[in-house]
């Protein structure tokens, strides 16, 4: 079957990051904003890392915002949503600061915009835990627009996170592919080449590899981007 459809993961694919060096520079520029509300910053990130586990482990049964929020009451109390709209401004402003904590590769954009150009439908899958707001930075970040992309997973539109199967599911339900339509191009070997085990084709990108669980690479199509630009050629 003709390949149709790519899908894209964003952190560590599209927006070159070392995850560990962003997630502390996002949890510090949080803590700062929330700290002159009483929030102290170990308790802050365990509940932010609490809130992402809920997600991770959404059963589809809410959408992931809510499952974020549902835990984050659960140890702060209902009172604590009253914070949200304070939280939800960190996200459209401050956020912003941690692009410093992340690279730059001019072959993101020239990727997509190659695969928009021979008529090919681009989605972006990162995994949804974070807000809309977020992730729309996060994309121009990488050089690109919210709109090169035909949907975006957030926390908002999302019922499952990487690695579940079902969120790859909902996506390819979202837009009426079938797997065997689609390439998934990621960096995270435990999260995003899981996608092959529905039909999907998977091109592992080298360049932020993750690779958890050591598993052998030798059965992924990989490389950098010049290769996956090779690669992306072959289906215009």
């Amino acid at each position: 079957m003709e390949l149709t459809t790519v899908l894209f993961d964003l952190d560590g694919t599209l927006l070159p990051m070392d995850q560990e060096v962003f997630t502390k520079t996002y949890f510090k520029l949080l803590a700062a904003k929330l700290a002159p509300l009483g929030y102290e910053p170990g308790k802050l990130v365990d509940s932010i890392w609490a809130g992402t586990a809920a997600m991770v482990k959404n059963d589809g049964s809410c959408l992931n915002e809510e499952a974020f929020w549902q835990a984050f009451a659960g140890i702060y109390g209902q009172e604590a949503l009253k914070d949200r709209d304070v939280i939800d401004s960190f996200y459209t402003q401050e956020f912003n600061q941690a692009k410093a904590a992340c690279g730059f590769h001019p072959s993101a954009a020239k990727a997509v915009e190659t695969l928009k150009a021979a008529g090919k439908t681009v989605v972006l899958a990162t995994n949804p835990i974070f807000p809309r707001a977020a992730t729309e930075s996060r994309i121009r970040w990488a050089g690109l627009e919210p709109s090169d992309f035909l949907l975006y997973t957030t926390y908002e539109n999302a019922h499952f996170c990487k690695p579940n199967l079902r969120y790859y599911q909902e996506i390819l339900e979202k837009i009426g592919r079938r797997p065997e339509e689609c390439l998934m191009v990621g960096n995270d070997v435990g999260e995003d080449m899981v996608a092959r085990q529905l039909g999907m084709e998977v091109f592992l990108l080298t360049d932020c590899l993750i690779n958890q669980r050591s598993e052998d690479l030798s059965q992924y199509r990989r490389g950098g981007f010049p290769e996956l630009l090779e690669v992306l050629k072959t289906l215009s």
